[in-house]
């Protein structure tokens, strides 16, 4: 997967939790991980303390591959965060490792994203600590 550097002079930086820390660590070094339950086994992304299926407390991470398909996307017309030029494409993207689960990113295609479409994560190095997960057509 590709690494495009950003500068993140004067941009704002998403700010890791208890729950988000680990995932934002792993992405750093390029791996895209969910959380599988210690106690059901199901599959959960964003990272949260307590399984949505069993209410467990806890659970490992399992790296997967960060692909999945486009359910929607946003044209962003307002300078925020870490989109560079305007207008910029937001997807949000169904996860394949964890059906029910979306994961938001900038486009990275040379065109607009189509519902359904096969994509594919790329990592984005913001800094030494931070890099982000952006998304580009799979074939």
């Amino acid at each position: 997967m590709s690494e495009r550097p950003l500068p993140a002079r004067g941009r704002p930086a998403p700010v890791p939790d208890r729950d988000s820390a680990a995932w934002w660590e792993r992405l750093a070094r390029h791996e895209f991980a969910v959380q599988r339950c210690g106690s059901c086994g199901a599959a959960r992304f964003p990272p949260r303390a307590f399984c949505p299926e069993c209410r467990g407390e806890g659970g490992d991470w399992e790296p997967v591959e960060p692909v999945g398909t486009v359910e929607s996307w946003i044209v962003n017309h307002q300078a925020f965060g870490f989109g560079g030029a305007e207008p910029y494409v937001v997807v949000m993207v169904r996860l394949a490792a964890v059906p029910g689960c979306f994961a938001y990113g900038n486009w990275r295609g040379d065109r607009e994203p189509r519902g359904g479409e096969a994509v594919l994560g790329v990592y984005t190095r913001v800094d030494q600590e931070l890099s982000l997960l952006d998304w580009r057509p799979a074939g």
